[in-house]
């Protein structure tokens, strides 16, 4: 049976808020934490964006959950070796509860160092050449690298975990997915896709870990929900490949109109109907995931906390 998380939005709060989050999380029943790791929001209206490593750090004070980033692209921004650092440090603090989440990431984030942003199968190579190097360094041993993508110089962590940090791999379609099952430990995913669940376990990717999340809006009024979902998270329903393509929160902006309210009905939970919300994660566990994880859209967290406490995840196999 799928174990149910919750999802740290940094596009929407801040440090201090998704620290609480976490806290009320734990609180209610949720069994595991994602956290996102962005450089913007993907448009204004959302509002923030904090530095995610530092989050964890808080995080690992606050909570004793499990921890993971979901997910981090360690290819463009920022260098697989310093990655390698955070994520050892972040396994310390967390006592072993950390995992990595990797993808091949968006222009959002990343061309922000002005580096060009390469097209999505030389992604996926510098993915498997970040993921071999970000491994090599959570050993502790000294590493030389002179790869494709990557150079590491006589590099060595000594601030290390006792056990290797699971690496999952984030992917939406047939390429990623056989990515995930050859190099990961793990397999990220957002929609309930069963397909793309068989090919990863019978590509290679067998009996490991296999995690989805989704979002939600709790509220008494679900055409309020609807608005706020419209307003905040439209970009989730724009379709094709403009989600990693795309460089700036202003034209995520510009293709809101691309985005109807029915959309927003038609493919998020809005409401307080209990039967709507346990469905959604039935989905992703009928599907053959092992971990599901649901994000609050809407500003009542203490009332989505109280909500899944007591009429939602009591109704979910665990």
């Amino acid at each position: 049976m799928p174990e149910y998380g919750y999802f740290l939005s940094c596009e929407q709060y801040g440090p201090a808020d998704l620290v609480e989050q976490a806290r009320m999380a734990e609180q209610a029943g949720f069994r595991a934490l994602w956290i996102s790791d962005h450089y913007h929001p993907w448009n204004d209206a959302q509002g923030q964006s904090p530095f995610v490593w530092s989050v964890i750090g808080a995080l690992s004070e606050a909570v004793s959950l499990p921890i993971e980033t979901a997910v981090t692209c360690p290819t463009v921004r920022i260098h697989p070796a310093v990655v390698a650092q955070a994520v050892a440090t972040s396994a310390v603090m967390t006592e072993g509860r950390f995992r990595l989440g990797v993808g091949t990431g968006e222009a959002l984030n990343e061309h922000v160092l002005g580096d060009r942003w390469p097209p999505a199968g030389v992604r996926m190579d510098m993915l498997e050449e970040a993921v071999q190097v970000i491994r090599r360094l959570l050993t502790g041993e000294e590493v030389t690298h002179h790869g494709t993508y990557y150079t590491v110089e006589n590099a060595r962590l000594y601030t290390v975990p006792e056990e290797p940090v699971p690496i999952d791999v984030s992917g939406f379609g047939p390429k990623a997915t056989a990515l995930a099952a050859r190099v990961g430990d793990g397999y990220i995913t957002m929609m309930p896709d069963e397909e793309m669940v068989t090919q990863y376990r019978k590509g290679g990717g067998g009996a490991k870990l296999v995690s989805g999340g989704t979002k939600v809006c709790f509220g008494a009024d679900r055409e309020e929900c609807v608005r706020t979902v419209h307003d905040l998270w439209y970009n989730e329903q724009l379709p094709g490949e403009m989600g990693q393509v795309l460089s700036s929160p202003r034209h995520f902006e510009q293709l809101k109109p691309l985005v109807t309210e029915d959309m927003v009905r038609e493919n998020v939970v809005c409401g307080d109907d209990a039967d709507q919300h346990v469905a959604a994660l039935k989905e992703f566990a009928d599907t053959g995931f092992d971990r599901v994880y649901v994000n609050q859209i809407g500003a009542d967290q203490r009332g989505f906390f109280d909500f899944y406490r007591t009429k939602v995840l009591p109704q979910l196999p665990q």
